[in-house]
């Protein structure tokens, strides 16, 4: 039976849909995954989220390597999973296929840009899946569904054969229910080995960010954490403010989207939907002025984070700074709560780092994350501590 027939959630995509059996032999033999349709599949086409990109491209060649490691590690790939389109937001809706259902969370978003890949892990449709992480794009889903999920390190992972958005930024991540499975795939996608952690810090400025009832609901969570990685030393990541870093990961990521897409947005006149038409709209604007000002700060920020994360140190933060909202929010609404996140969700893309995303908390019954960042090429350490913690 095709996964087609199993997902009531809309998480697959109709229009790529792609099975392919793993290697009869590996450490992921057995295990089934999504992929997102991001993510190209020798012989198929990926449509990104937009139909007008579908029809404007042709079948890839080859695997991306993503794809090619995990098939050749033994996992069996069930479906193309549903992005929003571009991969650009944070909700999930996709004006063009709709919206997966978050099963964790009725009446709310799954998040996105990886909205198919955290429905699927979270409706137990595969064992795993595979998303990418820009600005938040597996960290967000994977706080509103309640499972686990990483942005690696920018770099770690190859993303040969991946439709890019911001390239400085572009991750690949995955989701999973369980740490254990989050390593596993891990050991296959970058094989190294996980450094003994250091320092315990906990950043006050991003736990500011988060609602009141967000923050009290993840106290119970950090006592829990805490006690098993020992006492968090309290910190402040941003001197002059977390929002003032996001500006300057949105005037970066905003400038790389327009460079990597307007020969082909201005060539076809896509039909994107609303949102991300005023977003693509909003991209068009930077200007080489704000870029050339942003570019070395970005450098400095990078460079502080840096010095803060020295000798494998651990930060706690939100994941994000509220549950899931709710589907169909007024424009100004998603707006509002997508540039409080990214308050949060920028320290680890300015400073390149891996971050994941722990379900340990609730309000009110709906999921929300606890997340563990350490400094670039410590993804190792932050997955074995995640299988601690658990």
């Amino acid at each position: 039976m095709s996964i087609l027939d199993q997902d009531k959630l809309g998480a697959f995509c109709r229009h790529t849909h792609v099975e392919m059996q793993g290697a009869a032999s590996g450490t992921l033999a057995g295990l089934t995954f999504g992929l997102k349709d991001i993510f190209d599949v020798a012989g198929h086409k990926t449509a990104f989220g937009c139909p007008d990109w579908l029809r404007t491209h042709e079948a890839a060649k080859v695997h991306s390597v993503v794809a090619k490691k995990l098939l050749d590690a033994g996992a069996h790939l069930v479906g193309k999973t549903h992005t929003e389109e571009m991969a650009f937001s944070l909700t999930g809706e996709n004006a063009h296929y709709g919206t997966p259902v978050n099963v964790a969370a009725p009446g709310r978003v799954p998040g996105g840009s990886s909205s198919g890949s955290a429905a699927a892990v979270a409706g137990k449709l595969v064992d795993f899946a595979i998303g990418s992480d820009t600005g938040g794009s597996v960290r967000g889903p994977a706080s509103f569904c309640g499972i686990y999920g990483i942005r690696p390190t920018h770099g770690r992972i190859s993303l040969e054969g991946v439709c890019p958005l911001a390239p400085g930024f572009d991750t690949c991540g995955w989701f999973a229910r369980d740490a254990d499975l989050m390593a596993r795939v891990g050991d296959v996608l970058l094989g190294g080995k996980a450094a003994t952690p250091g320092r315990i810090l906990l950043a006050q400025d991003a736990f500011a960010l988060a609602t009141p009832e967000a923050q009290a609901a993840l106290q119970p969570a950090l006592a829990h954490v805490t006690q098993v990685l020992g006492k968090a030393e309290p910190v402040t990541v941003s001197a002059e403010g977390l929002n003032n870093w996001f500006e300057v990961f949105r005037v970066l990521q905003f400038a790389e989207i327009w460079d990597t897409h307007r020969e082909w947005v201005m060539r076809e006149r896509p039909n994107f939907g609303i949102a991300i038409g005023k977003r693509f709209e909003a991209v068009a604007k930077v200007t080489a002025a704000e870029v050339a000002q942003m570019k070395p700060k970005r450098e400095e920020i990078a460079g502080r984070i840096d010095k803060l994360l020295a000798n494998n140190a651990v930060l706690l933060l939100p994941s994000v700074p509220d549950v899931a909202p709710l589907l169909n929010c007024p424009h100004d609404q998603t707006t509002a709560f997508r540039e409080r996140a990214m308050g949060m969700l920028c320290i680890s893309g300015i400073g390149r780092l891996p971050q994941v995303s722990l379900p340990l908390a609730n309000v009110n019954g709906l999921p929300l994350g606890l997340s563990i960042a350490a400094a670039r090429g410590n993804d190792e350490m932050l997955l074995a501590l995640a299988k601690k913690i658990n």
